[in-house]
């Protein structure tokens, strides 16, 4: 089956925790505890499918879980080409939120640190519109290794790309350099106040807009409570305030974005509808628990 967008990412199973206060150390907490599937590139996808979009995924499971993630995935119209890991467990993430929906990260990688260029042939890339990658997989030698050569193939075939830094813990420890030496001339990148902070120095909007747009064309930075806005070399372009919601979860908002902005486009939208779609999305998003679109 051809696709419009390939995404290329992790599978992280997330382990959502939603204390009722302050963690008591060394003693017990109340929470709502749930488990998802997620990871930034899966939310990513699933997101797209639910948008209309023909979306291929790939990733790497533990093989003893490979089954079970293709059901998930097909489940949710996408996809999947997911590689069989024997080596190692498939990923999980434990989201820690607090009360005003903010989340902090304990990551466990696993298989997804053994994605390589067998997994991606550049036959992927055959009538493909779009190639999505998250950043997570430029965090580690291997994965970056086959998500380099396949954009640079996908560039050369004139098709359209897009970065997203995804993990601004992952971003500080390789530092901003090295990220932005990986990914430069990547047509777009989606970054949001913290990573567009990382990799550029500066807290003013039209200067990360400029900075970043000296080496993707095109910038787009998630600015939550206060918006979207999309630019380049030149500056802001365009910009729009955030939709009304009420925050249970920030997880995936800014998977559904992408998605959303990515899925407004290739339905032929300009560059403001696209942003508006992308803040509506992410402003559903955050109104639920998980990262990923419910199955209505």
């Amino acid at each position: 089956m051809s696709a419009d967008v390939l995404v290329v990412g992790d599978v992280i199973t997330d382990i959502i925790a939603m204390p009722e206060g302050p963690v008591v150390r060394g003693s017990d907490r109340g929470a709502t505890i749930r488990s998802r599937p997620g990871g930034s590139a899966a939310n990513q996808a699933v997101w797209l499918a639910a948008m209309g979009v023909a979306v291929k995924f790939v990733a790497r499971v533990a093989a003893v879980d490979h089954e079970r993630y293709l059901v998930h995935f097909r489940s949710r119209g996408v996809e999947p080409l997911l590689a069989a890991d024997s080596e190692l467990p498939s990923g999980v993430l434990i989201s820690i939120v607090d009360a005003d929906g903010e989340r902090s990260f304990l990551t466990d990688r696993g298989a997804n640190l053994n994605l390589c260029a067998e997994d991606l042939p550049f036959s992927l890339l055959d009538e493909l519109k779009v190639l999505l990658i998250s950043g997570y997989a430029f965090f580690a030698p291997g994965p970056r290794a086959a998500v380099t050569a396949l954009l640079k193939e996908a560039r050369a075939r004139g098709i359209a790309t897009a970065v997203d830094p995804a993990s601004i813990g992952f971003l500080r420890e390789v530092g901003a350099e090295a990220f932005l030496k990986w990914t430069a001339g990547t047509g777009t990148i989606f970054a949001n106040l913290d990573e567009a902070l990382e990799l550029t120095g500066s807290v003013d909007l039209s200067l990360q807009m400029q900075t970043l747009g000296r080496f993707y064309p095109r910038v787009v930075v998630k600015r939550g409570v206060a918006g979207a806005a999309a630019g380049g070399r030149d500056g802001v372009q365009f910009s729009a305030p955030a939709l009304p919601s009420q925050v249970v979860d920030t997880t995936g908002a800014g998977d559904a974005f992408a998605a959303a902005f990515i899925a407004a486009e290739l339905r032929g939208g300009k560059l403001e509808a696209c942003l508006r779609a992308g803040i509506a999305a992410g402003s559903d998003a955050v109104a639920r628990i998980g990262g990923q679109p419910e199955i209505l």
